[in-house]
């Protein structure tokens, strides 16, 4: 069964991102995968520092965040727009899990992962920009980034207070994008 590990790149309590994430989410299950979501901000650790690294080693949190990217097959990352480009949040995620520990490969948590990748936003362009970048560094980091992509604009205005969508059309590009990481995935483990 194709593992695909889900989450924002926001920390924000009621980030659309962790809405549109979840709905991509669910298109990958009903496709038959085994979807976790996390949160970021639940894996806190210090900005990135090798003089800290060398002296204290991987910390607790970025270990557990970077095991969970090793031990699933591809990703559903929805990001935020921060000045053209994605958060230190996960910037700093992302920066800890590509540090080598013991005799892994090099770049275990990405080398050989897809990502499906998405970006919402309250404007016009739907965090079209950091879409990307983004795409830029996964496939620097060594992971297939899927060509479709989806970026949801007037995003506030789509999910009540519950987070379901009202607009059935982004729901139904969202759960496309979630099932064809799952195709995707699966003729690749043939």
């Amino acid at each position: 069964m194709v593992k695909i590990l889900a989450f924002a790149g926001s920390g924000r309590k009621d980030s659309v991102n962790k809405k549109v994430v979840a709905i991509a989410a669910k298109g990958a299950q009903e496709a038959g995968a085994e979807v976790t979501i996390i949160n970021l901000e639940d894996f806190v650790m210090p900005i990135f520092n090798e003089d800290l690294e060398a002296e204290q080693g991987m910390p607790v949190a970025a270990q557990a965040f970077k095991e969970l990217l090793i031990n699933h097959d591809g990703f559903l990352i929805s990001s935020p727009e921060y000045n053209s480009s994605y958060s230190g949040l996960f910037k700093n995620a992302i920066d800890w899990a590509s540090r080598r520990t013991g005799d892994e490969a090099p770049m275990a948590a990405y080398r050989g992962k897809v990502a499906a990748i998405m970006a919402a936003s309250p404007g016009g362009l739907g965090g079209m920009r950091v879409l990307v970048v983004l795409r830029m560094l996964m496939e620097n980091l060594g992971t297939m980034v899927l060509p479709n992509q989806k970026a949801v604009s007037g995003a506030f205005a789509m999910f009540d207070g519950d987070g379901n969508i009202s607009d059935e059309k982004t729901e139904k590009a969202l759960k496309a994008l979630g099932k064809e990481l799952v195709d995707t995935l699966t003729k690749l483990k043939g």
